[in-house]
């Protein structure tokens, strides 16, 4: 038996300093633009966002030489530095010892349709490259007595190609990547706020730089802290639409930049596709209740407004034994899915805490308990487990008594976590219920994350890269592996920039268009946006949604843009006008996904991925213990969906949707050096392909 982790290993892998930015240098350069005296910066690419993509994004360009800038809403405060679950994975596509290869990992991060075929094979063949170079950067990635990688299982990969540090791993990674920068002395503005893209409208249109609110650049003749970056790229990594909904398990103010880059008029994909699942409240500390936490199976219950306890999974599950071991698979089945609300699945669990909590009851899991029994059938017995089950927990060295004791031998980090937050879950029952986490969908790139706009890149949750499902973390390979790709591309293209226009009607249409949305005195209000929107997109586009539902919530989501666009948004003071300006893009962002949700559903589309697709008419109906759930009757997916993609773009005042065939990887093309070779050495590996 190992032997017990002490603390001040438990304390470091918990406890994730992060280095501390440059000093930042003093603008040299300004202009005017409608009265405003704004500070200028000029480089060769910038980065919007500081989370894990982003820097990594940073760190390739400055080793190629390349003069790169973050700008950053709050360094060190978005959703890879703050949250995550159990635990955050990478990827790597050898020693998995199942016949695994780039292909079948390929395979598999496309599995579940609607992902480009390239894009999967790129981020496949990226990931040994990804993880290797963060260990040479000092991620503390875990080994075996000969050098192998430890692995496990997480949902959606029945390989196990997954490894991690722990509940920290994007901390860590962050962490990594931060030092790293600071060593090559790249740029960091922080406090900044991108609040328009500045687009050159010919000779063909492509991104010039950004406006943006900073707070310390307030003065008297610039009162609302406008600054300017001028770029040759822009690269977009501000993570995803944190703020869409109410029932979220992103830290606050993770804004991201959809409606920036929609109304810059970026075209958007998959925008249908997002995860949802069990997690802690970001009332208090926003974690997904994923990994370990589900798989030491713990006793999950709900109390009413009397306080009385109920043991509902009950009246869901057949037996004892079939309840726990699928408490047991939400931890590598953690996000919701349609298809495993059948057949007494995983996500029969998600339905039923979804089904309490709009009930008005809270839900919460106890770890010294063991689930209670089914009416009529035996208790908790470990014998009596699913045959996975059991295996899992002999491999682990966790066949205990107690849920707590499982737990702590499987993950003593996932404790200490919420200990730091002051919650000992030794001692107290944990609160939890469905939570938005992730965005599949983002704007469309192309194999080397260029986006529809010239000179504009997307990386991290900003770029559509997945597809309807992914293999939990796979989302941090992604980012690690186009943000050396964006890199790769930008150093390849620096001497072959078009002319900039005049950069004063840039940065004046800039300033004029953001004025137009800053109303004082405006009878629309921020706070009243953030209730709006969070309230639509939880209750209607959620994990459970109708046609009609969808169709009204579109409706009234374009009344709200629509009136944004007469009245503009009230604001006091720099920071408010920041936030003014995002929560009008996310009034934008929501519009899109409710666009494209409309657009899928009203085509006859089903349930995949994050959604239920409920109708009357459906084929689909989960079964409960009790009897058939119909008023959760549902549309299946259909097949032919899987082989193409919705995207989405803003054309003037409306959103247009259309589809595409997913990009298709050649199987038979098989690379040859000699032949291959003088591609690599004249950069034409850069050149654009057709349906690329």
């Amino acid at each position: 038996m190992s032997a017990p982790i002490p603390q001040t290993i438990l304390d470091g892998l918990t406890d994730i300093a992060m280095p501390r930015l440059a000093n930042e240098k003093a603008p040299q350069e300004f202009i005017t633009a409608h009265g405003f005296r704004l500070p200028m910066r000029r480089c060769g690419a910038l980065v919007l966002g500081s989370g894990a993509a982003g820097l990594r994004a940073a760190v390739e360009l400055k080793r190629r030489d390349v003069d790169v800038v973050i700008a950053s809403q709050s360094a060190f405060g978005g959703t890879s530095a703050c949250s995550g679950s159990d635990k955050q994975t990478l990827h790597t596509a050898n020693g998995a010892d199942k016949g695994d290869d780039f292909r079948a990992m390929a395979d598999a991060l496309g599995a579940g349709g609607s992902m480009d075929e390239d894009t999967a094979y790129v981020e496949a063949v990226g990931s040994p490259r990804a993880l290797a170079s963060l260990q040479f950067m000092g991620l503390p990635i875990p080994q075996d007595r000969l050098g192998g990688v430890l692995r496990y299982q997480t949902d959606h990969d029945e390989v196990g190609r997954a490894t991690s540090c722990g509940p920290r791993t994007s901390r860590l990674m962050v962490q990594a990547l931060a030092r790293e920068a600071m060593l090559l002395e790249v740029p960091v503005f922080n406090n900044t706020t991108g609040v328009r893209i500045l687009v050159a409208p010919s000779p063909a249109r492509r991104a010039a730089g950004l406006l943006a609110i900073r707070p310390k650049h307030r003065t008297e003749d610039n009162p609302l802290g406008f600054a300017v970056f001028l770029c040759d790229s822009l690269v977009i990594a501000s993570g995803g639409p944190g703020e869409l909904y109410r029932d979220s398990v992103y830290p606050r103010h993770c804004f991201g930049s959809l409606g920036l880059a929609l109304e810059a008029g970026l075209e958007a994909v998959n925008l249908t596709e997002s995860q949802f699942g069990i997690g802690t409240s970001r009332d208090a500390f926003p974690w997904n209740l994923s990994g370990t936490y589900v798989q030491s199976m713990p006793y999950v219950f709900s109390l009413d407004h009397s306080g009385e306890e109920r043991n509902f999974l009950s009246g869901y599950y057949r037996t004892t034994s079939e309840l726990a071991s699928n408490i047991f698979r939400k931890g590598y089945q953690w996000p919701v899915h349609a298809s495993r609300m059948l057949d007494f699945g995983s996500s029969l669990f998600d339905l039923a805490v979804f089904r309490e909590t709009q009930a008005g009851r809270k839900v919460f899991m106890d770890f010294n308990r063991n689930p209670l029994a089914v009416a009529g059938d035996a208790g908790f017995d470990l014998e009596s487990l699913d045959e996975d089950v059991r295996a899992y927990l002999q491999n682990s060295g966790a066949r205990l008594e107690q849920p707590i004791d499982r737990l702590r031998k499987m993950n003593p980090l996932s404790i200490e976590l919420y200990k730091r937050y002051k919650y000992d879950i030794t001692q107290y029952p944990l609160e939890f219920a469905i939570n938005n986490q992730h965005m599949n969908g983002g704007l469309a790139v192309s194999a080397w994350g260029q986006t529809s706009l010239e000179g504009c890149y997307a990386v991290g949750e900003a770029a559509g890269t997945h597809g309807v499902t992914r293999p939990g973390g796979a989302a941090l390979n992604a980012g690690q592996v186009f943000g050396t790709r964006c890199a790769e591309h930008i150093a390849s293209r620096r001497n072959a920039r078009a002319l900039s226009p005049p950069e004063r009607d840039l940065i004046e249409g800039g300033v004029g268009d953001i004025l137009a949305v800053l109303r004082s005195e405006s009878p629309v209000r921020a706070d009243a946006i953030r209730s709006e929107v969070q309230a639509r997109m939880s209750d209607h586009a959620g994990i459970i949604c109708t046609a009609a539902d969808v169709k009204t919530s579109l409706a009234d989501a374009s009344a709200l843009n629509r009136a944004i666009r007469q009245r503009g948004v009230a604001f006091e003071g720099a920071y408010e006008a920041a936030r003014a300006l995002q929560w009008r893009q996310m009034a934008l962002a929501s519009e899109a996904v409710l666009a494209a949700l409309s657009f899928y559903v009203g085509r006859g589309g089903g349930s995949r991925g994050a959604r239920t697709v409920c109708s009357p008419d459906g084929d689909k109906v989960p079964l409960a213990r009790t009897g058939p759930l119909e008023d959760f009757r549902f549309r299946s997916e259909r097949a032919e969906d899987r082989s193409e993609q919705i995207l989405v773009r803003l054309d003037g005042d409306k959103f247009i949707c259309g589809t595409r065939p997913v990009r298709r990887h050649d199987r038979s093309q098989r690379p040859f050096f000699e032949r291959d070779w003088p591609d690599f050495l004249t950069g034409a590996i850069f050149d654009p392909v057709s349906g690329a």
